[in-house]
């Protein structure tokens, strides 16, 4: 068994917590954004017009993902309304944010034009990888209920705060290693998407393939975890996950297609808009 003794709390400063989940998951947000910036170069986009979309992304991201977190635990939030704001202390459903934040982040970038699913294909892979960063910080803090185990990697928590405390198993049982399979995942995630970056068309399919190999490693994951069930034994992410895997699948099937890898970097560079005077002086003054 993997007995982990850290405590879930990175900085304690009178009523402000700082969870390991939370300063690992900024980490990650902030090393995805960095690997996006930098990409977006070859295409010839702007790292600020990178860092103007990021910022839409985040506050709806944050939003989602606390959403989904306080919905899963409802029974615990309905009766402390004022710590559902807390998002500091931890506590993130990380599907809720991956889809708040392209919401908000596709958004910005259609209604300030700019290549909106180009960029969203450039994030795939820095989104597999910034996800598995903050998945580190779980394991610090003793997030994500899972089932009990036998084998010889199993978790055991056993620090008096950490998040498994909470949990129907509690600290000191050993449990499926679900945050280990999750980064295992992302791993194998950023693999399949980079590989795939320049060999598939049109532009919007890269993200599309994010979107359905997560959803459809997270769906089986999930049967690990003790989330709360909402129907046929199923429990609420397995019904988002199936939902993302299954519309990605339909629109890949039917439009995405395998090409040579310079022919499809050529028609993406081609694709983008004619940059504004403004944008060509900035240029020329840099």
């Amino acid at each position: 068994m993997i007995e982990i003794e850290t405590g879930p709390w990175v900085l304690q400063a009178g009523s402000f917590l700082l969870s390991w989940h939370g300063l690992f998951s900024a980490i990650g947000v902030l090393a995805a954004i960095f690997l996006i910036s930098r990409w977006g170069k070859i295409y010839g986009i702007d790292p600020d017009d990178i860092y103007s979309i990021a910022t839409w992304t985040i506050l709806p991201g944050i939003i989602g993902a606390r959403f989904v977190y306080v919905v899963d635990n409802w029974t615990y939030f309905g009766n402390n309304l004022f710590e559902i704001f807390a998002i500091w202390s931890g506590g993130i459903g990380l599907l809720g944010g991956i889809i708040g934040g392209f919401i908000g982040g596709t958004t910005y970038a259609i209604l300030t034009k700019k290549p909106a699913l180009l960029i969203a294909d450039i994030t795939a892979p820095a989104l597999f990888f910034g996800q598995a960063i903050g998945r580190l910080g779980d394991i610090a803090n003793g997030e994500h209920c899972a089932k009990a185990t036998d084998l010889f990697f199993g978790y055991v928590w056993n620090h008096a705060e950490s998040a498994a405390l909470y949990c129907s198993n509690g600290i000191g049982t050993s449990v499926q290693p679900v945050i280990a399979y999750e980064i295992l995942w992302n791993m194998i995630g950023i693999f399949v998407v980079w590989k795939l970056a320049n060999r598939i068309r049109p532009v919007g399919m890269v993200i599309l393939t994010y979107f359905a190999f997560y959803g459809f490693g997270r769906f089986f994951i999930q049967f690990l975890r003790e989330d709360g069930e909402i129907a046929f034994g199923l429990q609420q992410t397995h019904f988002v996950s199936l939902t993302m895997f299954s519309v990605s699948v339909i629109i890949l099937l039917w439009k995405a297609r395998i090409g040579d890898s310079n022919e499809i970097l050529d028609e993406r560079i081609n694709s983008l808009p004619a940059k504004t005077r403004a944008e060509r002086r900035r240029e020329e003054t840099n």
